[in-house]
């Protein structure tokens, strides 16, 4: 069935939306009339030239990601049971009479068109050649809703938006108390027009599941939510000094030995999945193994490959930046034929899903080398050919392999690597050296860790000799990044327009010497948002102001309350009196 589409916007007074996280780049209106949204919509997939009725998505499509992105909208929209009380003062009507809810235009259609065929790297985009923007159109009398998109990620952004926009309509004060309501489903403020794309073509977060594990259901739940945000890429930091989780056919001993308890690792089809996933929903997963630094868990099962693993005097001998300590031995022939087996065994699978490869390389301590047998030194004229040699032959396969490297900044600005000039390197301590990295002639990743590192703030998790010394054990990045600092940071800020142009973008990070399982997600949400919206939205408007977080709390209150509804336990950033009267809580 072909859909053809001619509307135009009612000719009523059109005011910004406001509730959606984050806020669209482009021009968005909204209006002020009441529709409903039939408990039998339809959606209707047009990809170039074709439509395909996916009657609550039971039919088929040539583009898999968009079909499964409408079955998500659809039971979404459907189930989620957002019933937004908790943005209303208390007493107040916030909803529409049931009559006139009954009585307003009823929307049985939604169509997402796709204009372009999607690039062949979709799955694995490598050079930022694949577009992120959407439209999406609400027209005010109930005729179809479009979503329209250049490339299939396109489509998945506008669906995610279409989410946000739906309430459910609760019947009374006790269900919607409950997080319970009825099967209607209501948009208040049609017509509604958005024009959106991303600023930064790079999103991410960057995730630590070595320093604790993290079950492969935590790390989904993860990407649900970054996708929900618009974010559009996941760094797994899947290896450190303190465990190998993940498994390598090649070498199994690797995790058997390295992993903190039998089980506790990430086998091929766990990798799979995983990358699967996040594909599927927008999301590109990219994994990290730290090298040459930050190793020392191979050491378990390779002591052979290995130097200055478990030193207890590693702050004395400053061999690590914290325990335990360990790196790969710099001048062995042994351990350039093992990173290449352990590559030649782990990039192949890692291919379809991934275009980049992080090879690490941050926190290398020279002193550590007085104890490699292959060194014997901490000098840098000594260290540093062989440390460019080492990270050369890992980058080395990692283009063999087609994937483009990413470095932490150390190699590039302390160690004068000379990487290929498509290396990303991604940047984590003084915002100045942003422009040191673009001044070498790389495109950079920023995530400024005085504002970026979720895990700052919760003290040291050492333990001190002398507790009156290091008394009240703040830790070295304190305090907390709360997210208003978040909110705050300017990826480009005090860059000219030319260097602001080598800015892919940037990662939210965290690190987890004190998170697992159990407070995961009140670490990352709702202050990864508050990121996520800087790097799709940008920090200024498009009056080149910057925006406000006066402005931008209402709008992370209801994106918080969507996710709690979503499974994601993230944590509040005020009371509820706050988020029920906006502009109330300031000073």
């Amino acid at each position: 069935m072909q859909v053809t589409l001619f509307f135009a916007l009612s000719s009523i007074l059109l005011t910004p939306v406001h509730a959606l996280w984050p806020i669209p780049s482009g021009n968005h209106t909204k209006g002020t009339t009441l529709l409903q949204l039939s408990p039998n919509v339809d959606f209707y997939f047009v990809p170039p030239a074709v439509a395909i009725l996916i009657d609550n998505c039971t039919g088929s499509s040539t583009e898999p990601r968009v079909q499964s992105a409408i079955a998500r909208t659809l039971k979404a929209l459907m189930t989620d049971n957002f019933v937004p009380w908790m943005l209303h003062p208390f007493g107040i009507n916030f909803q529409p009479s049931t009559q006139d809810l009954m009585a307003a235009p009823m929307i049985s259609q939604i169509i997402v068109k796709q204009t372009d065929t999607d690039p062949s790297n979709i799955a694995s985009p490598v050079a930022f050649n694949i577009s992120e923007s959407y439209t999406l159109d609400i027209p005010v009398d109930g005729s179809p809703v479009v979503v329209e998109c250049t490339h299939s990620l396109g489509c998945l952004h506008g669906l995610t938006t279409l989410q946000q926009l739906f309430f459910t309509y609760s019947p009374s004060t006790y269900l919607y108390q409950n997080g319970q309501g009825s099967n209607m489903v209501y948009i208040p403020d049609a017509p509604i027009h958005i024009e959106d794309a991303p600023k930064f073509q790079h999103r991410g977060m960057n995730f630590d599941v070595a320093r604790n594990f993290f079950p492969v259901p935590d790390i989904l739940r993860q990407i649900d939510a970054l996708a929900f945000n618009k974010f559009n890429t996941l760094h797994l930091h899947i290896t450190d000094a303190q465990s190998w989780p993940l498994v390598i056919p090649r070498y199994p001993e690797l995790a058997e030995k390295g992993a903190y308890a039998p089980g506790l690792w990430y086998t091929p089809a766990d990798i799979e999945l995983i990358q699967s996933y996040g594909s599927d929903r927008g999301v590109q997963v990219i994994l990290e193994t730290d090298m040459p630094g930050h190793a020392g868990s191979i050491g378990y099962s390779h002591p052979e490959l290995t130097c200055a693993v478990d030193d207890p005097n590693w702050a004395a001998d400053i061999v690590a930046a914290e325990p335990p300590s360990g790196t790969l031995r710099l001048n062995s022939s042994e351990v350039t034929a093992f990173i290449d087996n352990m590559f030649d065994d782990l990039l192949p699978r890692l291919k379809e899903y991934a275009a980049f490869y992080h090879t690490g390389g941050d926190e290398v301590k020279p002193n550590a080398y007085l104890l490699d047998p292959t060194v014997r030194s901490n000098d840098s004229e000594v260290l540093q050919p062989l440390v460019n040699a080492f990270v050369l032959n890992a980058q080395a396969k990692v283009h063999e392999y087609g994937f483009t490297g990413i470095a932490w900044e150390e190699m590039l600005l302390d160690w004068n690597v000379t990487l290929a000039k498509d290396t990303l390197i991604q940047v984590w301590q003084a915002t100045e050296n942003v422009k040191s990295v673009i001044a070498k002639g790389y495109r950079a990743i920023t995530g400024n860790y005085n504002y970026w590192y979720l895990d700052c703030g919760k003290g040291q998790f050492i333990d001190f000799q002398n507790d009156t010394q290091y008394y009240p054990f703040t830790d070295y990045c304190a305090p907390t990044k709360n997210w208003r600092l978040i909110y705050s940071f300017d990826p480009i800020g005090n860059l000219t327009a030319e260097e602001a142009s080598m800015v892919v973008g940037g990662e939210v990070n965290l690190w987890t010497e004190q998170t697992d399982p159990a407070n995961l997600d009140r670490m990352v949400w709702p202050r990864a948002c508050a990121a996520g919206e800087v790097l799709w939205s940008g920090r200024t408007d498009a009056e080149g102001v910057n925006r406000t977080t006066i402005s931008a709390t209402p709008r992370l209150h209801e994106m918080r309350f969507r996710l709690l509804g979503r499974g994601i336990q993230a944590e509040p950033i005020q009371p509820i009196w706050c988020a029920q009267r906006p502009g109330m809580c300031y000073a």
